[in-house]
């Protein structure tokens, strides 16, 4: 553990990125436009040189790997796993943070998908916490602390947010096949309302925004969708069925309201 008092720790203006991936390089470049110096993104198990920070942009399973072979190049020691637990950074004999972008990260993702982000931060100490947060409003990010028991449900939710999303979209373009459209064509044609609703969800919550025959309690229209479904896409109907019985949870809420 790095003795230097709080007052001394260097202020992280020097800061290598280990992983070239979807979020490696990204990172490294919003880092550079926010002013730091910074080595990388290096390869996997490459070690940098000396600076005041390591940030580890690796898959979870090579995060313990991965922290060994920078042991001993920085006071700090991150990484950016939503659901990887601090503890995953012990081999890097340091102080340890975890700093996870609440954010999407297509390939060819520019720096500018980190501001206006939310970012999930932990710090093995309070001086790590600090570090993190720092960090992240220097990218231009919101910092909200986990704690390590609360990551896998942290995790769980910006995946069904985002991963999920996406499942549902395929599933959709799947079903439309049945119209006769093309997956690109259902897709220029659904993303529009996509977009919409998620413009509703951010201003009126989950029950303001729900719309559709589950939230008008047209039953009729539901059980001609689920036929439709059972046809054209019989794999989807349990998905379907499903997604029903919590959509008509959630407009229950709205009519109890």
């Amino acid at each position: 553990m790095n003795s230097k008092s709080h007052d001394q720790r260097p202020k992280g203006d020097r800061i290598a990125i280990v992983g070239a991936g979807r979020v490696g390089v990204p990172l490294a470049a919003a880092l550079r436009d926010a002013g730091l110096v910074v080595e990388g993104p290096l390869g996997r198990g490459q070690a940098p040189g000396s600076c005041d920070a390591v940030v580890l942009c690796v898959p979870d399973a090579e995060i313990p790997a991965a922290a060994e072979a920078v042991a001993g190049a920085a006071p700090l020691v991150g990484h950016t796993s939503g659901a990887t637990p601090l503890a995953a950074l012990a081999a890097a004999n340091t102080e340890r943070f975890g700093l996870h972008p609440l954010q999407t990260f297509a390939p060819g993702s520019g720096p500018e998908a980190f501001r206006g982000a939310g970012a999930a931060v932990a710090g093995s100490t309070p001086q790590a916490l600090d570090f993190a947060a720092s960090l992240a409003r220097r990218l231009g990010m919101t910092p909200f602390e986990i704690d390590e028991a609360g990551r896998a449900a942290y995790h769980a939710a910006a995946s069904l947010a985002s991963n999920f999303l996406v499942t549902l979209q395929a599933a959709a373009e799947s079903i439309a096949a049945g119209a006769g459209l093309e997956p690109s064509e259902a897709r220029a044609l659904l993303v529009p309302l996509l977009r919409r609703t998620v413009d509703n969800l951010a201003e009126l919550g989950p029950v303001g925004a729900l719309t559709g025959p589950i939230a008008r309690g047209d039953h009729a229209t539901v059980a001609s969708q689920r036929a439709a479904v059972e046809e054209v896409a019989p794999h989807l109907l349990d998905l379907f069925d499903e997604l029903v019985r919590h959509t008509h949870s959630l407009a229950a809420q709205g009519a109890s309201a």
